[in-house]
């Protein structure tokens, strides 16, 4: 069983059920509104949990009914959540999430005390980080934190993953790149990162030689219900999704993420295999509603480990 710490973001969720996204101007019926806890972070905690994976978790909440919420939920899911610090000056992330009936969505997040998180936040889960072997880090937190948590873990050997969503509006650190050992990003996070579009495998072994100039060996790019691209030192290949029907695609690559570190080894020697089994994982989410209550256990996703 992997050791997953995951430092991220924790927001609750409300879920805006409507036919179509508005245009500029219009006004549309919500049919339907629910609430569950989520953010990429807590999402990705959640599958790695789920999967298997014993989890730990470094983030913050504000000192409001929300953040309590958030915990709870975590260790729901028997989440380490020791390293979740309160902010008494900024309130709980929040997501308003339209979702359409193709579900296809559109996300609007309020950081809230995410975006707080501290260096020395980070610092106070050296000894739960040191024992991993997976920490994962997206960027709904500060960049500086992802650095700090990464060099510690690159100085006791444990394996480092970014998934670089959402997409920056700012530079990122290349100390950050340099210390990150496979990078997950989709193909647009792709594109906006090296300027390379993804067109065909060609452009995909074209950007996967662009991060290794980076100082990143080992990527995988998620395609959608194309699959997911993967390129290490030893190998590169394309891994076909499983064709379902989509309901709500909310939470479709982040438990990708954590169910494939619930099952990676720290050298990848398994990636397609893991590969396999998170895009199981990511295609019994889609076809739920709600990012959280979406994530499916171990033992959903060994039945239908067999079924394309």
């Amino acid at each position: 069983m992997s050791k997953v710490i995951v430092l991220g973001s924790l927001n609750v969720d409300t879920i805006l059920r409507i036919k179509q996204f508005p245009s500029p101007g219009e006004t549309v019926q919500v049919y339907e509104k629910t609430s569950a806890a989520g953010g990429k972070g807590a999402n990705q905690a959640v599958a790695a949990a789920r999967a298997g994976a014993e989890t730990n978790f470094i983030g913050q909440i504000g000192n409001d009914g929300a953040g309590k919420f958030m915990l709870k939920s975590l260790e729901a899911d028997n989440i380490d959540g020791s390293y979740v610090s309160t902010s008494q000056s900024v309130g709980t992330g929040t997501a308003n999430i339209m979702l359409n009936e193709n579900g296809q969505n559109c996300i609007l997040v309020y950081g809230g005390a995410n975006q707080t998180l501290t260096v020395n936040d980070v610092k106070k889960a050296e000894p739960v980080i040191k024992d991993s072997d997976f920490i994962v880090a997206q960027f709904e937190t500060p960049q500086n934190t992802a650095v700090a948590a990464f060099k510690i873990a690159k100085s006791y050997g444990v394996t480092t993953v970014l998934n670089p969503a959402p997409a920056p509006n700012e530079p990122i650190d290349p100390d950050l790149l340099r210390l990150t050992d496979l990078i997950i990003p989709n193909e647009l996070e792709s594109a906006s990162i090296t300027g390379i579009e993804i067109t065909d495998e060609e452009s995909m072994i074209t950007t996967a030689n662009k991060f290794i100039t980076m100082g990143i060996n080992n990527l995988i790019i998620t395609i959608g219900d194309k699959g997911a691209f993967y390129s290490t030192k030893k190998n590169h290949d394309l891994v076909p999704a499983f064709k379902v029907r989509a309901v709500d695609t909310t939470a479709a690559g982040d438990t990708f993420i954590g169910a494939l570190v619930s099952q990676l080894k720290p050298d990848f020697s398994n990636i397609q295999s893991a590969i396999n089994f998170a895009q199981h994982a990511s295609s019994l989410t889609v076809q739920h509603l709600g990012a959280q209550p979406s994530i499916p256990h171990l033992d959903d996703i060994l039945k239908t480990e067999n079924v394309k």
